[in-house]
C-alpha cells in the first residue's frame, strides 16, 4: 500500500514538473515569435515620429568666411539637406533662409549649429521660429540645448523667447531715449534737415524784419514756401548755428 501511494505521488510530481517544463518552453516559443513584432513595432513607431525631413542651415556674415566647419557639424548631426547662406544676420532679407522656410512641411526639423547662425536678434528668432511651427516644422540648435522646438516643451521655449524678446525692446528703447537726451544736451536738432542755411536764415530774417520784403518775394528767392519765412526767428537761427559748432553773435535785426 505504501509503495502504491509512494508510486502515485511520485507520478504526480513528475507530471506537475513536466507542465512547469513545458509551460517554460511553451513562453520562451511565445516569446521568439513576438519578438521580431516588438522590434517592427519599436521600429515603425520610430519612423512614424521621424518622417519628415531633416534640413540645416549654415550661415557666415561675409564671403571671407568659410561654411565648412557648420557643415561638418549638420552632416554630423543627420541633416539631409543643407542650406548655405553668407550674408549678415541683421538683414531679414536672405533669400536661402526663405527657400527653406517655403520648403518645409508637417515633421520636418531644422537643425542649426548655434542660434546666432539663424539671427543675431531675439524678436527676428521668435518671429522665425513661429514661422516654421505653422509650417509643421520644428528647430533645434546643437550649441543651445534649450532651443528646441520638437519636444513637449515647444510652447515653453516660445514663451521664454517672447520674454527675451521684451526685454531687448525695451533696453533699446531705454538706451534710445539715454541717447537723445544726450544728445539735446549737446545741442543737437532732430527733425528734418533745415531747408535753409543759416547764412539764408539770417538773410531772409533782416530782409523781411528791416528791409520790409514780402514773404512771398524772399521765398520765392530760395525756392521756400512764404510760410517757411515767417517761421523763421533770430533764436532759431543760433540754436542751429550752436549745433554746427559755430559762432554766434548777437544778430541786428
Amino acid at each position: 500500500m505504501r509503495r502504491r501511494m509512494g508510486g502515485l505521488a511520485s507520478g504526480a510530481l513528475n507530471r506537475t514538473r513536466g507542465r512547469k517544463q513545458h509551460g517554460v518552453q511553451k513562453s520562451r516559443y511565445l516569446e521568439q515569435i513576438q519578438r521580431p513584432e516588438k522590434v517592427l513595432l519599436f521600429c515603425s513607431t520610430f519612423l512614424f515620429h521621424n518622417c519628415g525631413m531633416i534640413y540645416g542651415y549654415a550661415r557666415v556674415s561675409t564671403e571671407a568666411q568659410d561654411l565648412t566647419g557648420s557643415t561638418a557639424q549638420l552632416k554630423e548631426a543627420g541633416c539631409q539637406k543643407i542650406f548655405r547662406e553668407k550674408i549678415t544676420g541683421t538683414t531679414a532679407d536672405r533669400p536661402r533662409l526663405k527657400k527653406l522656410i517655403a520648403a518645409l512641411a508637417h515633421g520636418d526639423v531644422v537643425i542649426i549649429p548655434a542660434v546666432d547662425r539663424l539671427s543675431r536678434d531675439t524678436t527676428d528668432l521668435l518671429v522665425i521660429a513661429r514661422e516654421m511651427q505653422r509650417a509643421g516644422a520644428g528647430i533645434r540648435s546643437l550649441a543651445e540645448p534649450f532651443l528646441d522646438t520638437t519636444s513637449d516643451f515647444a510652447e515653453i521655449v516660445f514663451a521664454i523667447l517672447g520674454v527675451a524678446a521684451k526685454l531687448e525692446h525695451r533696453r533699446i528703447k531705454e538706451r534710445t531715449a539715454r541717447g537723445r537726451a544726450d544728445a539735446k544736451a549737446k545741442g543737437v536738432q532732430f527733425g528734418r534737415k533745415p531747408k535753409l542755411t543759416i547764412h539764408q536764415q539770417r538773410e531772409a530774417i533782416r530782409r523781411r524784419d528791416v528791409d520790409g520784403e514780402t514773404l512771398r518775394s524772399i521765398g520765392r528767392s530760395y525756392n521756400v514756401s512764404p510760410q517757411t519765412i515767417l517761421r523763421l526767428t533770430a533764436r532759431n537761427a543760433s540754436i542751429q548755428m550752436a549745433a554746427d559748432g559755430l559762432a554766434t553773435p548777437e544778430m541786428h535785426i
